[in-house]
């Protein structure tokens, strides 16, 4: 039969040919000449022609073939795509006078990758000029936006009310949530505690305090806020 004339690897360079178009019958009208239509004066028999390999250059894949072939392409471009490492939002900007800008870059990829998890402490003025406060879980907050626009310093990263807590000095309004990463622990005599979920390890964030076991607190001085405190843990996952 006509399939078997063609070898393995001409099927393969016949399926890549394939791909390159959207339906079957694009596929079939590729390989119907100009000459075909004029003798046989019918598009759909020139591509049943076609389809059965009377014509057109060379071997044909059946419908069944192609949409297989076109599927397992689309879902390797896909998976491409989802394994391609993706750009830092940090990547390829300049931070050296940022100096809590440049501290959240050079946590990024850890804090991206699961490596490093990341509270950062920010007191500020808001827009509203009122005094703000707030402890932001860096991992979430990277996972929930989009932190270019942060990096380019067209967005300044601010407290939120879903922030792990979040204080309004003014309005004394303030809020405290649990995140992926964190369980916030309040009202206790140590104050503010944070547990990490996946190892189980309580960070201390009073600064009379030690933070706690693979802990550490670090004390950004920069003009950017009135005061930045990033407590970085090392998570260990129990195996």
């Amino acid at each position: 039969s006509l399939r078997t004339m063609a070898g393995e690897g001409d099927l393969a360079d016949i399926a890549d040919d394939a791909l390159k178009y959207e339906t079957y019958e694009q596929y079939l009208d590729s390989q119907i000449s100009p000459m075909d239509i004029y003798y046989l004066e019918d598009q759909d028999l020139a591509r049943q022609l076609v389809e059965l390999g009377y014509r057109g250059s060379g071997e044909t894949l059946k419908r069944e073939e192609f949409e297989a072939r076109k599927k397992a392409a689309e879902e390797a471009k896909a998976s491409k795509l989802r394994n391609a490492p993706k750009k830092l939002a940090s990547a390829d900007k300049d931070l050296s006078h940022f100096p809590f800008l440049h501290n959240l870059a050079e946590r990024e990829d850890l804090v991206r990758n699961g490596k490093l998890t990341s509270i950062i402490f920010l007191r500020d003025k808001n827009s509203k000029g009122q005094e703000v406060s707030g402890y932001i879980d860096y991992a979430h907050r990277l996972k929930s936006e989009n932190f270019e626009p942060y990096f380019e310093r067209k967005k300044k990263l601010m407290p939120k009310p879903s922030d792990l807590s979040y204080y309004n000095w003014e309005t004394q309004h303030s809020t405290s949530n649990s995140t992926p990463n964190f369980q916030v622990i309040a009202d206790n005599e140590a104050g503010l505690l944070f547990k990490n979920k996946r190892d189980r390890k309580v960070i201390n964030v009073d600064p009379k305090s030690l933070p706690g076991d693979n802990s550490r607190r670090i004390e950004i001085k920069t003009q950017e806020y009135l005061q930045v405190v990033i407590y970085d843990h090392v998570t260990r996952r129990k195996t």
